[in-house]
């Protein structure tokens, strides 16, 4: 485990850690909780499994959530507001038309705030936290987070939690882009998800409340499929999907192989839900690991998450913790030759 200052945000450092295997090398920031780097040993050297930047200006600039741990509410709320505990509550605006909608914890969510980092090399582990004040970005509450990485040989476990003072809603994503090919288009890469239907969306990317089935669509996964073959017009994937209720989450929920490398990414989670994305209008001016150039389709997301807009949907998943039953998300990304 190597630790070292990779930044300085508002006059306090930005530190970087290396958990290592035999199998992987991942680097997580105290910034955001970002996975900033993978890398697996090839035919053609170390290869960057994810999408990320070498210096710490570039998160401040260029970002699009690379890596992070996004909330306190990760994906769409419609309009910037929910009705809970007999109010509105007005979120902060940052998303759509107008800037009409929130998405991802707000202007400053938790994936741009630098957390408190601890190492623990005996147990292999770093532990972040952050405490996010009652009001912050229009929430109710405060909330103590915290979030744990472990590397194990190719496996990469992420438990994530949340104890608010009071109910509040907390529903937490990884948007780490995942490239199998070390670089270059994820539009190769073989896709599988373990659901069945997806929560469908108006023209401004809001779930309409129409949970719809997938079968004989583009968003058809539930057979592994290339994602070029699924997406002949260039539409791109940004999607949530309801995954397979009673599922055994000891099986991937989702899984993808480039077959320039033969690597193999399996994500396993505890979560409803799994937003797929694989950045059609991403291009990103500042460089990334090696020098790339992130352009559409140069990375692709397994954000496993509950439902988007969940507060305007009272059917769906809940998404309220309170003092006595906290959040909690367990994720495992394994990537290895497949």
């Amino acid at each position: 485990m190597r630790k070292k200052k990779f930044g300085e945000l508002e006059g306090r450092s930005v530190d970087a850690v290396t958990l290592e295997s035999a199998d992987a090398a991942v680097t997580i920031l105290s910034f955001g909780c970002v996975t900033q780097d993978w890398r697996v040993d090839g035919p053609a050297g170390s290869l960057p499994m994810v999408l990320g930047f070498p210096v710490f200006e570039s998160y401040l600039t260029a970002s699009r959530s690379h890596g992070a741990i996004v909330g306190r509410i990760a994906n769409r709320t419609k309009d910037a507001r929910f009705d809970f505990d007999g109010r509105t509550w007005e979120l902060t605006p940052n998303h759509g038309p107008g800037l009409r909608h929130h998405i991802h914890g707000g202007a400053i969510g938790l994936g741009k705030r630098n957390w408190a980092m601890e190492t623990d090399g005996a147990a292999g582990t770093v532990l972040l936290s952050y405490r996010s004040p009652d009001g912050e970005e229009g929430y109710p509450g405060a909330v103590d987070f915290t979030v744990t990485f472990r590397l194990d040989g190719p496996a990469l476990t992420c438990e994530m939690r949340g104890v608010p003072d009071r109910p509040t809603p907390i529903n937490l994503a990884s948007h780490t882009y995942y490239n199998l090919g070390g670089g270059g288009s994820v539009r190769d890469h073989t896709l599988f998800v373990d659901g069945a239907e997806i929560t469908v969306l108006d023209a401004e990317s809001i779930p309409t409340g129409e949970i719809r089935a997938v079968e004989g669509t583009r968003y058809d996964f539930l057979e592994p499929r290339e994602i070029e073959a699924s997406d002949p017009g260039r539409e791109g994937l940004d999607i949530n999907y309801v995954l397979r209720p009673g599922r055994d989450q000891s099986t991937p929920a989702g899984w993808a192989r480039c077959p320039r490398t033969g690597m193999m990414i399996r994500v396993f989670t505890d979560q409803p839900g799994l937003q797929i994305f694989d950045a059609p209008t991403m291009t990103v001016a500042a460089p990334g690991h090696g020098g790339e150039q992130y352009l559409p389709y140069a990375g692709l997301c397994f954000e496993a998450q509950h439902f988007p807009d969940t507060m305007h949907h009272p059917d769906w998943p809940g998404i309220v913790a309170t003092p006595e039953a906290p959040y909690f998300q367990r994720l495992a990304v394994e990537i290895a030759r497949g």
